[in-house]
């Protein structure tokens, strides 16, 4: 896949790719090119070998993703409208759905769609001067990439509410503290953190990284009873990698486990 977009910028450590919304002059708000962006870069991602993981962020320390172009979405109509939700919630359901694990680094605001894409996400770590947000209420709008659906189920119906109803912010201890934020960390350090914690997941099997990812995702969109018999598939199927005998033997044996992805 390439690694040169307009405005994105793709780093890669390892086998981490470290994508961030570059438009910093405008606190990285969304507008519609790049969220196609984000989507071509998340399909690459998808079937790049040599990526096990994700960090996603955004350019400098004041935005994660300050929302959208709002510029663009006054221009809407109402098929406008529509197609630009259904896109967004495309483009953070392939988030979502990727078969390898994707941690969001907020390193500032994380409003509107910002946060959408931060929910979309497996995992976040926030910076102790991260702020979060759903103030679509305050344009006349609702969140349209997911936020109502995402955020509930997170955080809880009434936080939810709270939330999207008044259009407030909250700070990072907040929202570590309502279970939005997985890792609160200082200023400056986010998305080094998220490296840091994706570094330690991916020592595990990838394959069981993926099948892991998958029931989870079934278990929360799902009926548990439809979940469960997914999740005794996967278990079985990881049963017969190399994975799994690798990971065992290494744990009879007493020794780091070298995961082949098989």
């Amino acid at each position: 896949m390439s690694d040169s977009y307009e405005f994105l910028k793709i780093e890669r450590q390892d086998r981490i790719a470290i994508v961030a919304v570059n438009r910093p002059d405008k606190l990285n708000a969304l507008n519609d090119a790049t969220v196609r962006e984000i989507r071509a870069v998340f399909d690459g991602l998808a079937a790049d070998p040599d990526v096990g993981g994700v960090v996603l962020t955004g350019e400098g320390e004041k935005a994660f993703v300050a929302g959208a172009d709002i510029a663009e979405l006054a221009r809407m109509g109402p098929l406008d409208g529509i197609r630009t939700s259904r896109r967004g919630q495309d483009t953070l359901r392939a988030i979502e759905t990727l078969p390898k694990p994707v941690i969001a680094a907020v390193n500032g605001f994380a409003l509107g769609g910002g946060l959408e894409i931060a929910l979309a996400c497996h995992l976040r770590v926030a910076s102790e001067t991260a702020r979060f947000g759903l103030p679509e209420v305050k344009l006349g709008i609702i969140p349209g990439y997911g936020g109502t659906i995402r955020l509930a189920r997170l955080v809880g119906r009434g936080l939810a509410l709270e939330m999207i109803l008044t259009g407030e912010m909250i700070d990072a201890p907040e929202a570590h503290r309502i279970g939005l934020v997985n890792r609160l960390v200082p200023a400056g350090q986010a998305r080094g953190a998220a490296v840091e914690l994706l570094t330690g997941i991916l020592r595990n099997g990838p394959v069981a990284l993926a099948m892991a990812l998958e029931s989870v995702d079934a278990a929360y969109h799902g009926a548990t009873e439809d979940a469960q018999r997914l999740e005794s598939n996967l278990f079985g199927l990881l049963a017969g990698t190399d994975d799994m005998r690798e990971g065992m033997s290494a744990f009879l044996e007493k020794r780091a486990p070298d995961f082949s992805g098989r």
